[in-house]
């Protein structure tokens, strides 16, 4: 199924979608599809199959990642391009890329701070389709000693082996931590994806939120939507009791530009809430989104209560929570389908919560296991492949998964928007209206404006 999904045109998945949502016109929907962004290029949305207490099932955003991670764990479609999606990226939309660009001499980098292996298979990918050496460079956050940096005439060089500083012409980028600190908003080097799609949304869940709204707006008469959970947004630490009150006691706190299972708080009762408020934080900001747990302990939201579908019942009788993460790439044609993946939570997806119950337990499902700085394991038990032994346990049909793709389009698109927003004519960014929309000190204090 995941198989035929991948494989469908264009066409026929709008015209199925809009078969289903009989308000939406074929034009309308085709023209996002054919999209062409100015920033965010490659995407990975983390969505939730949710339902109601009507029984209204439907894919919700949680967030939206300027590098996702899942290709390897995507099987391949076609048994002889053993490079799979690596390739198809590389092939499809960082080379074309490049083509259009007017780019410094230079040599060619993937540069990351986390996932070593999926990084490396793009940095394969790149040397098979550009058929010229790679370079494979760490670039961690904090690290006493960098092997890249800006230079003078705005291009980013790295060092050799023998110390010598190079120039790149184009890296792909794979940092996940505060990638703002340590590359330029602008460079004469091509970075993919760039440093505003982070900020527009890629890895700035205040900002992202924001957009999403904005682009709700504008598609509000095509009678498409951005579905997401609540969001209230610019909340400050001393608010957050008030809202969770508001939302009946059940609600998530993020720290908006954190990643990876980090700075993501469930709250279901009083204790989690007070093991919150307890702790110091390094931004002054927080987004809080109503809680998407079992009908019993969901939050009340102005759309009613909405719940996870969650897996199919195992020998057990248990269900976990899951999220499917969709990820999406340019291409000239428009947007296309690149890879798919799930994870389920660490325990089952209880009807009542018993008294102190770890909430993340039973909700969180990214596999990130964060070891120290800079240093990162991964839970792949709870990993759900797209193949014949996992896929049926998700409980979700074609129909599901085109809804996925269109809401990750959508949430994609919106992120662009709002980078080309913040970009000025010179191709910097521009500070006033980036604060206004993220008044966060301590963020702005990371970002490297040049």
């Amino acid at each position: 199924m995941v198989a035929f999904f991948l494989n469908l045109s264009q066409e026929r998945i709008v015209q199925r979608y809009c078969h289903l949502n009989p308000m939406v016109k074929p034009d309308d929907l085709m023209k996002w599809m054919k999209y062409q962004p100015k920033h965010f290029y490659w995407a990975g949305t983390d969505l939730i199959h949710v339902t109601s207490e009507q029984g209204k099932r439907q894919m919700v955003v949680i967030e939206t990642n300027s590098c996702p991670s899942g290709q390897k764990s995507m099987p391949l479609l076609d048994d002889n391009l053993e490079m799979g999606g690596y390739e198809i990226l590389m092939r499809e939309t960082f080379k074309p890329l490049l083509k259009t660009r007017r780019l410094p001499e230079g040599d060619l980098a993937v540069i990351y701070d986390k996932n070593p292996m999926e990084a490396s298979g793009y940095a394969a990918a790149m040397a098979s389709v550009f058929q010229e050496n790679v370079h494979f460079i760490p670039f961690y956050n904090q690290a006493d000693e960098q092997n890249v940096r800006l230079n003078e005439s705005g291009i980013l060089e790295f060092a050799d082996e023998s110390g010598n500083w190079k120039p790149l012409r184009a890296v792909f980028r794979y940092l996940t931590q505060k990638p703002w600190n340590r590359l330029p908003i602008k460079s004469k080097t091509f970075i993919f994806n760039p440093i505003i799609a982070c900020l527009a949304g890629g890895r700035n869940k205040m900002v992202a939120s924001k957009a999403y709204e904005f682009f709700n707006a504008e598609i509000a008469e095509s009678n498409l939507k951005i579905f997401t959970p609540e969001t209230i947004w610019d909340v400050s630490k001393n608010e957050v009791p008030l809202w969770v009150q508001k939302m009946g006691g059940q609600a998530v706190i993020k720290i908006p530009y954190s990643n990876a299972g980090q700075g993501v708080f469930t709250i279901v009762n009083q204790q989690e809430l007070d093991n919150f408020m307890a702790k110091d934080y390094e931004y002054d900001q927080f987004i809080i989104q109503s809680l998407i747990g079992n009908y019993w302990w969901s939050s009340n939201t102005q759309e009613g209560r909405f719940y996870h579908v969650g897996t199919m019942p195992d020998k057990k009788g248990e269900s976990f929570a899951a999220d499917v993460r969709m990820m999406l790439r340019s291409t000239k044609d428009g947007f296309k389908p690149l890879a798919i993946y799930a994870r389920k939570a660490a325990a089952p997806l209880l009807d009542h919560l018993e008294s102190g119950a770890n909430s993340w337990q039973i909700l969180g499902t990214n596999l990130s296991v964060k070891l120290d700085q800079n240093q990162w394991s991964s839970d792949t038990d709870r990993l759900l492949l797209m193949d014949r032994r996992d896929f049926n346990r998700l409980g979700v049909g074609l129909d599901d998964l085109i809804q996925g793709y269109i809401q990750t389009l959508l949430a994609t698109i919106a992120v662009d928007k709002m980078a080309v927003n913040f970009i000025g004519t010179k191709g910097a960014l521009k500070q006033k209206l980036f604060r206004s929309l993220n008044n966060d000190q301590a963020l702005i204090d990371e970002i490297m404006v040049s």
